[in-house]
């Protein structure tokens, strides 16, 4: 059957300046036109799924018929082969060796690590300061996963070099990814930047490799698993390991401390949230630190954080089709490239209303069980879903409740928001207020 095309097409430029202009306000609305819409990305044409059935189709019942699409091409020459970029038997034999790290009694491990770090950033707070909450977030993020991926007494120098080079790498490697190929070789600052990070950050996380492989004993951190990891009696190479590194610094660092810089926003913004917040943590943790075995008491938190991607959440990805796959009337034949946004599912009335509105409330047993497959999609699904969901979940709650216990944070203006791969915190200035006063 034809293919509705997308309204505001261009002459040779088709939908790019719709997308560059509009962002989410563009995307969110396609489903008016249909389950399957045609947008042109300049010469490329690219299928946009709006409805969750199909989504589920492209993610889980069909996942094995697509690869990556064509943004994540051009993250491929510094992200290597690891499981965000990677296909096929190696992306299914990689995963399996990885899950191991991130089975519910290493979490257990790493929520120490968590409540830890959370802990110190709050104790450094003054009252009556202005903060830049995005940043504190990026902060607890690049140290909670810094220590997890290696132990303090081995991985030290490699930590130190993730706070210093991972935003470059993750903006600069977004500049490079919406960019045409030719201007990575220009000799722009932001290139250098870039080339310079990646280089610092292979040079120490091969040398923490070459520390472990002499040493082999398992230290509780995500890199010993790794290293240990076998299928069939083969383990990783170095560069193997090391693309798996970048890759959950990359995806577990940016993503989860803007989920948390919101969280915090909107909690701070809505008086009855904050209240049924505080009331649950005084009730589950008291004063002293939150555990592990905390989290799941911790049930209205966690219906905020759940809201909370439901709202941000990334925009698109993009995957390619390795044969000639049927998505309800559409055919679309081996190498076509389809686009699934969590934010316009997320945001779709028909299955959440009043999505523009913070509301926890929305997320009750009732509510999430009538949700059809694909409606509610944060870490993506299938042999695709991200390994790291519960690892995230597990950071953001023992981090809501950290700071609940000890402070409000009031925003002193409204969000700014910068519009990238996701809605982006630009300067969420929160003050902060001891909650004994």
């Amino acid at each position: 059957m034809p293919v509705p095309v997308a309204p505001r097409r261009w002459p040779l430029l088709g939908h790019t300046p719709a997308m560059l202009t509009r962002r989410a306000g563009f995307t969110d609305a396609l489903h008016e036109h249909g389950d399957v819409v045609r947008l042109d990305l300049g010469p490329l044409r690219a299928y946009f799924v709006t409805s969750p059935a199909l989504t589920h189709e492209v993610l889980v019942s069909q996942g094995s018929k697509f690869r990556k699409g064509a943004m994540f091409d051009k993250f491929q020459p510094y992200l290597g082969t690891g499981l965000l970029l990677s296909n096929g038997e190696h992306h299914l034999r990689q995963r399996r060796m990885m899950q191991p790290a991130f089975h519910r009694e290493r979490i257990q491990a790493y929520a120490s690590t968590m409540a830890r770090a959370a802990s110190a950033l709050v104790e450094r707070w003054r009252p009556g300061e202005i903060r830049v909450i995005e940043n504190d977030m990026q902060e607890l993020a690049v140290t909670i996963v810094g220590e997890a991926l290696f132990s303090a007494e081995m991985g030290e120098r490699a930590v130190e070099e993730v706070r210093r080079s991972i935003f470059t790498v993750i903006q600069q490697g977004m500049i490079r990814a919406l960019s045409p190929s030719f201007v990575e070789k220009l000799p722009l600052p932001g290139n250098r930047e870039f080339d310079a990070a990646i280089a610092r950050m292979k040079a120490v996380v091969l040398q923490v490799i070459e520390s472990w492989r002499a040493d082999g004993t398992d230290h509780g951190d995500v890199l010993s698993m790794l290293l240990l990891a076998q299928e069939d009696g083969v383990g990783m190479t170095d560069q193997q390991v090391y693309d798996e590194v970048l890759t959950l610094l990359t995806a577990g660092i940016e993503t989860t401390a803007i989920a948390l810089a919101w969280a915090l926003y909107e909690v701070g913004l809505n008086p009855e949230i904050e209240r049924r917040l505080h009331e649950e943590v005084d009730s589950v943790v008291g004063d002293r630190q939150v555990t592990f075995a905390d989290v799941s008491s911790l049930t209205y938190t966690a219906q905020v954080v759940q809201e909370t991607l439901r709202k941000y959440p990334i925009w698109f990805v993009m995957r390619r089709t390795l044969v000639e796959v049927q998505l309800g009337d559409v055919t679309l034949p081996a190498g076509t490239e389809v686009i699934v946004s969590p934010h316009a599912l997320h945001h779709d009335p028909r299955f959440f209303p009043d999505p523009d509105r913070f509301s926890p409330n929305r997320w009750t047993p009732e509510f999430t069980a009538s949700l059809p497959r694909g409606a509610y999609v944060p870490f993506g699904g299938g042999t695709r879903q991200c390994l790291g969901n519960t690892f995230a979940h597990t950071e953001i709650v023992i981090t809501l409740a950290t700071v609940a216990t000890r402070w409000r944070l009031v925003p002193t203006r409204p969000a700014r928001v910068k519009f990238t791969s996701a809605p982006y915190p630009d300067g969420l200035l929160m003050k902060t207020v001891p909650r004994n006063n």
